[in-house]
């Protein structure tokens, strides 16, 4: 069963808490000869990053290190008590006792670099793929980074700054800010929308307090999505799920918008929200929610929601390239389904410990689940609903995102 979370952290220390958790599509990378399309595999309480194979048996091509500058992080935060609070709050609250290293990655569309945000660092690094070096570091604002998302041509990435209520785009070649915007409290996922002209924004507020009765949601903050464009980070749109939520008679559901994917013609976004089984289907024309689906509840899980880890029963949404099946990670529940889109008929219930996110694999046949609490990745066919592999990786994978490395890598050597 899922590790719990901490409920012990001192007033100061849990103002700070914040989110852990974006989908995405690969790095838009064509493949040529000198290219290999992957799946990173970040390995979050491990401080690596595994390199799968993108399809079929998923097998292992090499590792990262991710934190090569770990020594130097930890000198800074040691040397400051600011940094040193927030830096053990995260690892007491949101980490489950653990550091976090790696939440989000992307390569960069020639294969060279991989992009990485790492919570506990507060911060964002591109690391050489052939040399393991880092080349370029961003400081987010506030004292923690978050999911990530990447634009449809690979040239720029968004990273969460879950304390600071702010988003930063950056080039994804030289770490140079390009703009940045506000959100709700503790922005978590990030979508560019297919042409890249607009950015989605997901704010989940606060997930490790206790008060988690529906009596108590508004102590967990401001949680709306922002959409704003991806040109003038300017404002767009503001969507508060509340309101949708009461609209059909759910007030006592949370409208913390978790991991999140649009229909392949953007006209329908699926969504998880904290404590929930299941997910929504909300109409983006008509601006409501059309169709709620609940999934199984694991017999052996408890319903006490102070028990699910940072509010998320329910944390990783993918779908199939074709759009008509959704895979589904039931994190509390431990298990994986794919669901029929048109139907929302469930499939086989395939058992996986504490899966964290899912994504598409790189032949859009099947579904990846990372399964944060067994250290492995596992694969689901999206046409019979059956899992076909698993493969070890570090310990708790969290983010898989397809990508690109060399035709010939291999790791950096250490």
């Amino acid at each position: 069963m899922p590790v719990l979370k901490p409920r012990h952290l001192c007033a100061m220390a849990a103002a700070v808490v914040l989110t852990v958790t974006a989908p995405a599509t690969a790095a838009s990378a064509a493949d040529t000869g000198a290219l290999r399309e992957v799946l990173f595999v970040g390995n979050n309480w491990d401080g690596t990053a595994d390199v799968i194979k993108s399809s079929g048996d998923l097998a292992k091509i090499g590792r990262i290190n991710v934190v090569p500058d770990k020594d130097a992080r930890m000198a800074e935060i040691n040397a400051d008590p600011i940094k040193w609070i927030y830096f053990m709050a995260i690892r007491n609250s949101v980490g489950e006792g653990h550091d976090q290293f790696v939440d989000d990655m992307y390569s960069t569309p020639d294969g060279r670099s991989v992009v990485v945000s790492r919570p506990s660092f507060a911060d964002v690094v591109s690391i050489d793929l052939a040399t393991g070096k880092i080349n370029w570091r961003f400081k987010v604002s506030g004292y923690r980074a978050d999911h990530m998302a990447v634009s449809p041509d690979g040239t720029r990435v968004a990273v969460s700054a879950s304390t600071a209520n702010t988003v930063h785009v950056l080039n994804i070649n030289t770490g140079q800010q390009l703009g940045s915007f506000a959100t709700g409290d503790k922005p978590h996922e990030n979508i560019f929308t297919r042409d890249g002209k607009y950015i989605w924004n997901m704010a989940i507020g606060d997930v490790n307090t206790d008060s988690d009765a529906p009596w108590q949601d508004f102590t967990k903050g401001d949680r709306h999505i922002t959409v704003v464009d991806a040109t003038t980070y300017k404002q767009v749109k503001i969507i508060d799920m509340r309101d949708k939520l009461n609209a059909i008679g759910l007030k006592d559901y949370s409208d913390a918008v978790r991991p999140a994917v649009f229909s392949p013609d953007e006209s329908k976004l699926y969504f998880q929200v904290s404590f929930f089984n299941g997910f929504f289907e909300y109409d983006v024309a008509t601006d409501k929610i059309t169709r709620t689906k609940t999934l199984p509840k694991n017999p052996a899980t408890s319903d006490d929601r102070t028990t699910m880890v940072n509010d998320s029963r329910h944390h990783g949404l993918s779908m199939s390239p074709d759009g008509s099946k959704l895979c589904v990670a039931g994190t509390m529940d431990d298990y994986a389904t794919v669901v029929n889109r048109t139907t929302l008929q469930e499939g086989p219930l395939v058992p996986a410990s504490k899966p964290y996110w899912a994504t598409v694999s790189g032949d859009g046949k099947s579904c990846v689940v990372s399964e944060s609490g067994a250290d492995q990745v596992t694969a689901i066919d999206f046409a019979t609903g059956q899992k076909t592999v698993s493969v070890p990786v570090g310990d708790h994978p969290q983010r898989v995102r397809l990508g690109h490395v060399a035709a010939d890598w291999t790791s950096p050597s250490s």
